[in-house]
């Protein structure tokens, strides 16, 4: 029995997993929670949620069960471990996974669940501790439809975003190529700072431009309106965008890959940057004309 009647469990209550459960301790059905450090359950046992001492205990009583710990393997122990959830889960039973696992880890334990009649999502989370306390994460969710159906109300109490990412896998696909530009712009925030750095210029200024500029413009994020990579026909819509975003970054990069060279600041990323902005776009500049042997100098 999925549903708002249905209790609802959390197994994993550390940086993330403790904030995220607190905004179940008022489900309509109730809250079973499970730590492996006794401490951490105190404050979900005053708010009136059940305490179980092991998965199973919390699967025996729970039909939609989060699981945030710490990666494959406590994962596997947890879901089918000798004292796992599916030692005690009933068919129909929901288990979401929120860590970041291998997409293979959750296909293979997903098929494991399907044995015994539970279904397995995995459904990572994108926005830190400080998303997690606000109720402002995004979940990326990959399972069946049904599946999706039981755990999106539950899911809304500490995530105002849920993505129905596909199928099983699909959640940690999205996840990893999210966190690819997430860590990948770290990378880049770092060659900007040694740029502003040897320019003698503040980088905590610099910081805050870009926290600030970032929040109105979106970021990165900014470019990933369309449904496909391939390259931008000259009728399609995303052209004149796309080209516009390709000059002004071709150009920028350009000036600032000359300043660190007049510096002597190395900026592999921005060299890279120039190298694949416009293939990257959809939008590669036509293959130079190769000049005739005849004209080579």
């Amino acid at each position: 029995m999925t549903g708002t009647d249905a209790k609802a469990g959390y197994i994993g209550l550390g940086n993330m997993g403790a904030p995220m459960a607190q905004r179940l301790t008022d489900w309509p059905g109730g809250l079973v929670v499970c730590d492996a450090r006794a401490e951490a359950t105190e404050k979900f046992a005053a708010a009136g949620a059940c305490v179980a001492a092991t998965p199973a205990e919390v699967a025996a009583e729970a039909a939609v069960i989060s699981v945030t710990v710490l990666d494959d393997a406590q994962v596997r122990e947890v879901v089918g471990g000798p004292d796992g959830i599916l030692r005690t889960a009933r068919p129909g039973t929901v288990v979401a996974v929120h860590s970041t696992i291998a997409d293979t880890t959750a296909v293979e334990l997903a098929e494991l669940c399907r044995e015994h009649g539970v279904d397995l999502v995995d459904a990572p989370i994108s926005g830190g501790a400080n998303g997690a306390k606000q109720g402002r994460l995004a979940v990326m969710v990959g399972g069946t439809d049904a599946a999706f159906a039981a755990v999106r109300e539950p899911f809304g109490r500490w995530a105002d975003l849920v993505v129905h990412a596909g199928p099983v896998g699909s959640g940690t696909r999205m996840k990893l190529a999210r966190n690819l530009l997430h860590f990948v712009a770290f990378t880049a925030a770092t060659e900007a700072a040694r740029l502003a750095e040897g320019a003698g210029l503040d980088i905590r200024r610099l910081g805050e431009v870009v926290r600030h500029s970032d929040a109105v413009t979106g970021g990165p994020g900014a470019i990933l309106w369309r449904e496909t990579t391939e390259p931008i026909g000259q009728g399609d819509p995303w052209h004149p965008i796309m080209s516009h975003v390709r000059d002004l970054g071709e150009k920028d990069l350009a000036l600032a890959i000359a300043l660190g060279e007049r510096l002597g600041v190395d900026l592999p990323l921005a060299r890279l940057g120039l190298d694949h902005l416009a293939d990257g776009l959809g939008l590669p500049h036509p293959a130079a004309t190769t000049a005739a042997p005849t004209d080579r100098r």
